[in-house]
């Protein structure tokens, strides 16, 4: 019996519609006549799912029994005896109840599928096994029920049921998933946009890899040689000459054209370990092509041409991008060069492209001689001394102790000498032992014996077949030897280079550290790079390690220069050139970190004077009015109680110092805010951290606000957080003031705190205005005053201090859309006992107490909002 084929409905997260989807495509199926059952759906009362069971046979379901407890399962031995053509299993990820045959349904439609019986079946990404831990960091849940990844994977048809986040939340608003009481903690927790945007995104991923592994494998079962351009990609042949740049830019170019494009940039080395790139201006080649978005290959072959087009076919290219040859005319003659060669052989499915360039035609120069392999002193004398002494001892040997061997044995004998010369020598020991060998089989083993001269003549081609095959044998274990040692060494330098080049473009090492990976590598005492202005000016040293660096080139042992100004030095003893090319990639990657050092200081330097600069202007601004509203309503007051030609009454003298206090404390708020911005944009703040319960606290922070303008929900059952009491009472206090002041006067604040893995949220909910998206974050930065915001109400300073307090705590804080409109600012805090580490981000998860919502557009929000 034929197995039976596997459909599969993937979502990123429940309520896309997987569901609906395979009842319609159900309902199509029995339209055209095919015996298509329920084996188990579950609508979760959603009304328009459990519509579309309506006209669909559904199989009746197993009755369990468990603590107590009736549940429903499939009954998969009714389905087998009903044995329909097509049966629709849902949640192929979920756990069976105790006493089931099988723990998983996946586990049941295997059955299903071995009866020959073809199952349309739903899951969602996050219940990929694999994916588990990228779930639970992005959404705090860890998801118990799974299904192993190579069961979906086998799946005959993977069909992904996608919908946008936005559309998502409004589905879930109007009721269309759960059920109304839940649609507010769904809304605010799981159902974030940020999870549904990262969880649509694993999604996407999941079945793109999925759509090139299907690609592959028919290309492969077919015989599919020919590119077939399901996308742009687009492979740059690099030399590691300098025209390798504008390669780069117009593949990236033509990359853009298409959507999808791709570049992958290509340099191929050969295997004898020449070359003739400039290592300085491959690693800036290299980090040309990722900072462009693409990917670079090192890729190894004798045959550049073949090497390139294996490559570009390898990885289903659509076009190659090659320079027009640097040789000069004359050196046509010795081939048509690698870029006609390529677009000769590259086929009509592989575009090839030509790109001129400055360098056309100046030539390439010539390649390094070759390095030989250095088998060391001691080993270049044992196979002198075996090449010309062993012969010897072995001559005496056969003479006195086994003269009747024969000569065929002797051939063999003084041979093997030969060979072990060669192993331990090299090629010239070994000749020598050839040589020697065979005068001394001729003068004493051959007849006549004691002369040169040969009187049998098959004696003389045995001689001559035992010169050759020693002179053979001992260049090829030569040649062998020579080649391993040098692959050993170009193995621990790509090594080396490989380490080198992914630290340095990933920013994580310091120019100390690249020096000091020198001194180690070469085993050199100590290593500086130096350098100097112009060429009458003195050399100055930018950085070194070990005792004692020299301060002159003119005085290292070894020195390469990096351009006209820089070069690196190096004491403690002369390398061998063969080194040089190592060091030479060390130097310029030495040069690209002092830069990348220097560039880092200077835009931290400008960032620093950028932002005091502002923040002087918006403080003199600051000073020049809203200081000068309070002490002017100040000074106003006190002038009318100190005139003599008015006579106040008792109610006008209580109202006109009342003006004078609410001047004094909003003037002390402000000055108060101005002194804690200070601190912060200084780093003085030194938080003094403790294990505290919030209920000690925020009930503390509500203090200065109206009474009833604010509502606590803080559960006795949350863990202790680690904190600074002082900072966290002023965090609170300000995103309160801040939520009041917005929040209509019949709504009051809802500040609520929940616990999700190792930390602590508080929540602080408004029902105002709220604020668009784009200015989410410009809220938190100093002296921000947005939209119809009053003149005097506040420097701009308040939610600029309460993050700034709340990352010196090691916590974050961020704004959110309250569902239903307004306004939800969530303090994360760190729990007592968990480790310090990265504070999570404002796409991650919480559990706190929302409000119902709506997910239709707001147009009555005003466009812009104050902090204080």
């Amino acid at each position: 019996m034929a197995r039976g084929k596997l459909r599969i409905y993937l979502g990123a997260a429940p309520g896309v519609g997987k569901t609906y989807a395979m009842l319609s495509e159900a309902h199509r199926r029995v339209e055209r006549g095919t015996d298509c059952v329920v084996a188990f759906v579950e609508h979760h009362d959603r009304p328009r799912t459990e519509v579309m069971l309506h006209g669909l046979e559904q199989i009746r379901r197993k009755q369990l029994e468990y603590r107590d407890t009736s549940f429903t399962e499939m009954d998969i031995d009714a389905v087998l005896a009903r044995a329909p053509r097509v049966a629709l299993v849902d949640e192929l990820a979920h756990t069976n109840i105790p006493g089931s045959r099988n723990a998983k349904r996946w586990q049941d439609v295997e059955e299903l599928l071995a009866a020959g019986i073809d199952v349309i079946s739903t899951v969602n990404i996050q219940h990929l096994e694999s994916l588990g831990d990228v779930v639970e960091s992005i959404t705090g849940v860890r998801q118990q029920e799974t299904v192993p990844d190579e069961v979906v994977r086998r799946a005959d048809q993977i069909e992904l049921v996608d919908m946008s986040p936005q559309a998502l939340r409004r589905r879930m608003a109007h009721g269309n998933i759960y059920k109304p009481d839940k649609v507010d903690a769904a809304l605010s927790n799981y159902f974030r946009p940020g999870n549904l945007t990262a969880l649509r995104e694993l999604a996407l991923l999941w079945v793109a890899d999925r759509v090139d592994e299907y690609l592959n494998a028919y290309r492969s079962e077919h015989e599919v040689s020919t590119i077939w351009g399901s996308r742009e990609r687009i492979v740059v042949g690099l030399t590691g000459g300098p025209e390798g740049r504008t390669l780069i830019r117009r593949a990236a170019r033509l990359a853009e054209k298409g959507a999808g494009g791709e570049v992958l940039a290509v340099y191929i080395a050969r295997t004898d370990g020449l070359t003739s790139s400039s290592p300085k201006e491959l690693a800036v080649q290299r980090g040309l092509v990722e900072d462009l978005g693409g990917t670079f290959h090192h890729v190894v072959g004798d045959d550049i041409p073949a090497a390139l087009l294996a490559f570009a076919r390898g990885v289903n290219a659509t076009q190659i991008v090659l320079g027009v040859s640097r040789r000069k005319s004359w050196q046509y003659v010795f081939g048509p060069g690698v870029g006609a060669t390529v677009a000769r052989e590259s086929g009509p499915d592989l575009d090839v492209h030509l790109i001129t360039h400055d360098e056309a035609g100046k030539g390439r120069g010539g390649l390094p001689v070759a390095r030989s392999a250095r088998l060391g002193r001691a080993r270049i004398i044992w196979g002198w001394l075996v090449g010309a002494l062993g012969p010897v001892v072995l001559t005496v040997l056969l003479t006195h102790v086994a003269p009747e061997v024969g000569l065929a044995n002797d051939m063999l004998l003084y041979l093997s000498l030969t060979v072990a010369a060669a192993l331990l020598g090299g090629l010239l020991p070994a000749l020598a032992s050839a040589v020697v060998g065979s005068l001394l089989l001729n003068w004493f083993f051959t007849p006549p014996v004691h002369t040169l001269t040969i009187a049998d003549p098959k004696n003389i081609v045995a001689i001559a077949i035992f010169i050759g095959v020693a002179v053979s044998v001992a260049s090829v274990v030569d040649l062998a030897a020579r080649r391993t040692h040098q692959a050993a060494r170009l193995r621990a330098e790509s090594e080396i280079l490989s380490f080198l080049a992914g630290n340095v473009l990933r920013g994580e090492t310091s120019l100390e550290a690249l020096l000091e990976r020198v001194r180690e590598t070469f085993g050199m005492e100590s290593v500086a790079l130096l350098e100097r202005e112009s060429d009458v000016d003195p050399w100055t040293c930018a950085g070194s390690v070990g005792p004692r660096p020299c301060r002159n080139p003119d005085d290292a042992d070894v020195d390469v220069p990096v351009g006209d100004h820089m070069a690196l030095a190096l004491t403690g003893r002369v390398l061998p050139a063969e080194d040089r090319r190592v060091l030479a990639a060390f130097a310029a990657q030495s040069a690209v970190v002092l830069d990348r050092q220097r560039l880092r200081h200077e835009a931290d330097r400008a960032k620093e004077l950028a932002e005091g600069n502002r923040i002087r202007t918006a403080l003199l601004a600051a000073v020049s009015h809203d200081l000068r509203t309070p002490l002017a309503g100040i000074k106003a007051s006190v002038s009318s109680l100190r005139s003599d030609d008015v006579a106040w009454s008792e109610e006008d003298r209580a109202e006109l110092l009342e003006a004078i206090e609410e001047g004094a404390d909003r003037l002390d708020l402000l000055v108060g805010n101005l002194l804690d911005m200070s601190r912060l944009q200084t780093g003085t703040v030194t938080p003094l951290i403790r294990e505290i319960d919030l209920d000690e606290v925020v009930p503390m922070a509500l203090g200065g606000v109206p009474e009833g303008s604010a509502e606590l929900d803080i559960p006795e059952t949350l863990p202790m957080v680690a904190v600074d009491k002082g900072l966290l009472e002023r965090v609170v206090a300000n995103v309160v003031e801040n939520a009041v002041k917005y929040s209509p006067r019949d709504e009051p604040v809802l500040v609520s705190a929940s616990a999700i893995a190792d930390r602590v949220e508080v929540r602080v909910v408004d029902r105002g205005p709220g604020v668009p998206d784009e200015a989410k974050e410009r809220i938190f930065a100093p002296f921000q005053r947005y939209g119809d915001a009053p003149r005097g109400a506040g420097v701009g300073l308040g939610l600029a201090v309460a993050r700034g307090f709340a990352e010196a705590m090691g916590g974050t804080l961020n704004a959110e859309d309250t569902p239903g409109g307004g306004l939800t600012m969530v303090l994360t805090l760190r729990a007592a006992g968990a480790r310090p580490g990265e504070p999570p981000g404002p796409g991650e998860p919480s559990h706190g107490t929302g409000h119902p919502r709506s997910d239709e557009p707001l147009h009555s929000v005003r466009p812009e909002r104050q902090t204080t």
